[in-house]
């Protein structure tokens, strides 16, 4: 009997042993974040943009002639690389947005100050500001740093414009980015404003002591229409705090069926003694975008438009430029974005090919993708 007792009392230990075994391999072991939650608790995301654009006109130095962003010709290219941290405040906690851009785009966006090789560096610190919501009212928002502009119809990414290539507006009628302070408050779902307070067009060291004073604000009268009414002014001029330069720019979307969307864009720009003769010089513009959304996958954007550099102030040639896009988009399961494009420029003066024609037309490919 003794010996009976003695087995089953092993063959319970045992089987104790074997199932508290069994309990701990089946307990998950902790891990880490995986890639995804690490971006969403840091606000990260990464985006990437290249292409190439064919000119048949460059037979100088391959060129796109008063082009920006996409100015080399006949080559591939890297247009930009970004990494971007972001958070928006709470009544708890503050926000912040740092965006790091790298590529050809970044040597056409610095802002005066800081960068020393503004032109040649492909290194660009785009926006790094912190922001902070104030218990007033729904929120009044401040942020601080260096931001994009709240000007024009379109942005730096090309993912997030119908088009591949920016507008003459976008190149020349308004600045990239400043640097200061904006407050904004939204009043209701239909009203919302901003104030600025900053150095001026891409200045993040000021190259004078006054300041450059701006009000955007926004109306979404109903969910098939809305715009933005943005007016800024100040002085521009290094050590000129006495001329000033003034800018307002119009912007209305208009969406009146769901696969369809009208984007239009004016501006008029002025700044003090800065005509060749003395005078007031001035810059006008506006132009017009249609994108259809076929499905999912397809869609066709067109962009027309019209720019009066009347006094040679923005593109350094007094003259009156036209163009007009024609840019496809394919978005891929995978969250590829692909952009063929044609665009046909045209100027009153022998603007292109080294100063030899008055047209210029390009074929580019650009491929997009943000994660």
């Amino acid at each position: 009997m003794k010996k009976i007792v003695r087995i089953l009392c092993a063959a319970a230990v045992a089987g104790t042993l074997i199932s508290a075994s069994a309990a701990f391999a089946e307990d998950p072991k902790p891990t880490g974040l995986n890639p995804d939650d690490l971006k969403k608790a840091l606000g990260m995301s990464l985006y990437f943009q290249g292409g190439y654009t064919y000119n048949g006109n460059a037979s100088t130095g391959d060129v796109n002639d008063l082009r920006v962003f996409d100015k080399k010709a006949n080559s591939f290219m890297l247009d930009l690389a970004e990494i971007v941290f972001a958070k928006d405040p709470t009544a708890n906690a503050i926000g912040y947005k740092i965006k790091i851009s790298a590529g050809e785009t970044a040597k056409y966006i610095h802002s005066t100050g800081l960068v020393s090789s503004a032109g040649d560096d492909p290194f660009d610190v785009t926006e790094a500001y912190v922001s902070y919501l104030a218990p007033l009212g729904k929120g009044l928002r401040f942020d601080y740093g260096k931001f994009v502009t709240y000007n024009g119809a379109e942005v730096i990414e090309a993912i997030d414009n119908p088009n591949y290539s920016r507008s003459f507006l976008f190149n020349y009628a308004i600045p990239f980015t400043h640097t200061g302070l904006k407050m904004s408050y939204t009043f209701s779902d239909a009203v919302s404003a901003s104030f600025h307070v900053v150095n001026g067009w891409d200045n993040s060291t000021d190259n004078n002591n006054g300041k450059t004073l701006g009000l955007s604000i926004g109306l979404t009268p109903s969910d098939k229409i809305s715009g933005t009414i943005n007016y800024m002014t100040g002085p521009e001029k290094t050590d000129n705090t006495r001329d000033n330069r003034s800018l307002l720019d119009l912007v209305a979307t208009i969406k009146p069926v769901k696969p369809l969307s009208f984007i239009l864009n004016y501006d008029y720009g002025q700044e003090d003694h800065s005509a060749p003769a003395g005078g007031t010089a001035t810059w006008s513009g506006i132009a017009g975008i249609a994108k259809y959304d076929f499905n999912d996958t397809y869609s066709l954007s067109v962009r027309g438009e019209y720019f009066d550099d009347k006094d040679g102030v923005r593109t350094l040639t007094a003259q009156k430029l036209t163009e007009f896009t024609l840019t496809p988009e394919i978005r891929t399961a995978s969250g590829l974005i692909v952009r063929p494009e044609y665009r046909h420029d045209s100027s009153d003066k022998q603007s292109f090919d080294n100063s030899t024609k008055k047209s210029q037309d390009t074929i580019a490919l650009g491929l997009m993708y943000r994660w």
